[in-house]
């Protein structure tokens, strides 16, 4: 059974075999591309790009996932409310208060993202803030502190920058299958076709690998840091309202892609929860009705 300790021990080193395949990925094309084209300078800017791409998005991917989300900065004075349950719940669990964001967004959701428990952010929409009670907005804040303390938000966030990797290789080895050398030999000739081969699988298969990249993150940490949450508040009724709420709402997040949907606490993609197991693979979020179910200790519907 999953707890705290095992969670974090685990989202570690799920994160580090993440980066070390990215690198060896990339370390390998490079060394294919370098022999395809007899030059070795190649496979030296291969090596640095996957160093330099692991750099930052270990150490800048929060910025990149803040960027991308339309996340802007808000202080104690701008929305003391929001300041005042975030800081009581920190001074409640021990930890480090983290820089506080809200998306203006009628769509309610919210995130936490960072490094680690000192290098921190939780976003919450202005949706959010305006549909969700005292009681609910403090248990949507516990569920996402959760996620820092179970050291979530490092793998999280890197599986942003990591994954959009998918895409861009599919569209460079399709160019570089049409551009490329026209008048090789016969054995370059073969790999450009290779490559075109390559190209066209991955441009098909791209969303479904994304999507695994992603549920190795693992659904059952929503229902970790639902517990998480539930327990810091002393009061699971107020997450589980709030989740209804959310799900309730029928539009979807204008600034909501797949390679953040993750990180949010509800799918910020409406319309897509669909039923049944092989649906429910794909799923990066357990159904809600499951998570409140397990917040109010009922027993877990069954999908049809």
């Amino acid at each position: 059974m999953a707890t705290l300790y095992t969670q974090q021990t685990s989202n570690v080193r799920k994160t580090w075999i993440l980066m070390t395949g990215f690198l060896v990925m990339i370390i390998l094309l490079g060394w294919f591309t370098s022999w395809y084209f007899d030059n070795s300078t190649i496979l030296y800017f291969f090596v640095a790009f996957s160093f330099l791409m692991n750099f930052f998005s270990y150490w800048y991917s929060d910025k990149i996932v803040l960027k991308m989300s339309g996340a802007k900065a808000v202080s104690r004075e701008e929305n003391r409310e929001l300041w005042n349950v975030l800081e009581n719940l920190c001074i409640a669990s021990g930890m480090q208060m983290p820089r506080l964001y809200i998306i203006n967004d009628p769509a309610p959701n919210a995130f936490a993202t960072g490094r680690d428990e000192k290098h921190a952010a939780v976003a919450v929409t202005s949706g959010l803030l305006a549909m969700l009670d005292r009681s609910e907005l403090e248990g949507v804040l516990a569920h996402e502190l959760s996620h820092i303390k179970n050291k979530d938000i490092l793998l999280m966030t890197v599986v942003v920058v990591l994954v959009g990797f998918v895409s861009l290789l599919s569209d460079f080895l399709l160019r570089w299958s049409f551009f490329g050398n026209r008048d090789s030999e016969s054995k370059n000739g073969n790999v450009q076709i290779i490559f075109l081969i390559l190209g066209i699988i991955l441009v098909i298969l791209s969303p479904i690998i994304a999507t695994v990249i992603q549920l190795a993150v693992s659904r059952k940490r929503e229902f970790l840091a639902d517990a998480s949450g539930a327990l810091l508040t002393r009061y699971p009724e107020g997450l589980a309202s709030a989740l209804r709420k959310i799900s309730g709402y029928s539009g979807e997040l204008k600034r909501a892609n797949h390679a953040t949907a993750h990180m949010y606490i509800s799918n910020p993609f409406k319309g897509k929860h669909e039923k049944g197991f092989f649906a429910k693979m794909f799923m990066t979020h357990p159904p809600v009705e499951e998570r409140i179910a397990a917040l109010l200790g009922k027993p877990i519907p069954v999908s049809e």
